[in-house]
């Protein structure tokens, strides 16, 4: 993967199981991943699925909710209902989309869902500068209405046997049955593998973020579900363009090896305990 900030600085991994313990997708489209899943089967993994409630007016490309539920729940009969987890986010007020719009959306989702996972993320609009310029009329959540809204879907979803986390959020909402303490934590990943997991201590990708990451091997400007309040696209147009650049045959997401990279085989080890332990 190239350095969104030094095109010509590449990091480059082994997708290997002897030295990677878990795989973790995040994806609003799971499905075109069903064919090649025995090609996973010897990888830990873990899968992030967002379901929101907005029509294409917020997100253009997005599967139709009632198949991507379906999807859902296909995924999780495949992998274990403790390798999934269900992500509602971000969470935008408007006119439209109102308080009591998101209440009985999260409910119909979280029904339909009950059974097949434990989790649900969830997270506020963030307005970071590329999401102002594309989506100028969003607007932030109040505190208010974070907690007021935050309740509500705690509730609802302790209902159907999910905890909901949120994201990057703070801890406003733990006095209310919130798990605050990160979306993905070490222990999240060694329950979806079955294993303990001698990691070292590292942070989050934000100062906000508790979760534990190692690599992340996505791109910025690659995505063309085109969402408004995407953080990770700066304009429709670019994102047209690279994925005109999207080779299979590539170890890259986008484009291949250029004149001037500078290539780094990032080190990697497996951190799985494979010390047997007696019961006591």
């Amino acid at each position: 993967m190239r350095n969104p900030y030094n095109e010509n600085q590449v990091s480059r991994y082994r997708l290997d199981p002897s030295v990677v313990d878990v795989i973790g997708f995040c994806t609003k489209n799971p499905a075109p991943m069903f064919p090649y899943m025995e090609l996973l089967k010897d990888y830990g993994q873990y899968w992030f699925v967002s379901i929101t409630p907005y029509g294409r007016d917020i997100e253009p490309n997005v599967k139709d909710k009632h198949r991507l539920i379906q999807d859902f729940q296909q995924l999780s009969r495949m992998v274990g209902i403790d390798s999934v987890g269900w992500r509602y986010d971000p969470i935008l007020l408007s006119d439209k989309y109102t308080l009591d719009y998101h209440i009985h959306a999260f409910a119909q989702i979280a029904e339909a869902l009950d059974g097949y996972t434990k989790t649900a993320v969830i997270s506020f609009i963030d307005l970071y500068p590329k999401v102002r310029r594309n989506f100028p009329e969003a607007r932030e959540v109040s505190k208010e209405d974070r907690i007021a809204l935050g309740k509500e879907l705690i509730a609802i979803a302790a209902q159907h046997h999910m905890v909901v986390k949120p994201c990057a959020e703070g801890d406003e909402l733990a006095p209310y049955g919130a798990d605050c303490s990160g979306c993905m934590k070490l222990s999240d990943y060694e329950t979806a593998i079955g294993a303990r997991l001698n990691a070292p201590k590292k942070k989050g990708a934000r100062a906000e973020c508790a979760c534990y990451l190692s690599c992340d091997i996505g791109a910025y400007n690659t995505c063309k579900h085109l969402c408004r309040y995407c953080y990770a696209n700066a304009e429709n147009s670019l994102v047209l363009e690279l994925s005109k650049r999207h080779d299979p045959t590539s170890p890259f997401l986008i484009g291949n090896y250029m004149p001037g990279d500078q290539i780094h085989d990032v080190p990697q080890e497996s951190w799985i305990d494979r010390q047997l332990r007696l019961p006591l």
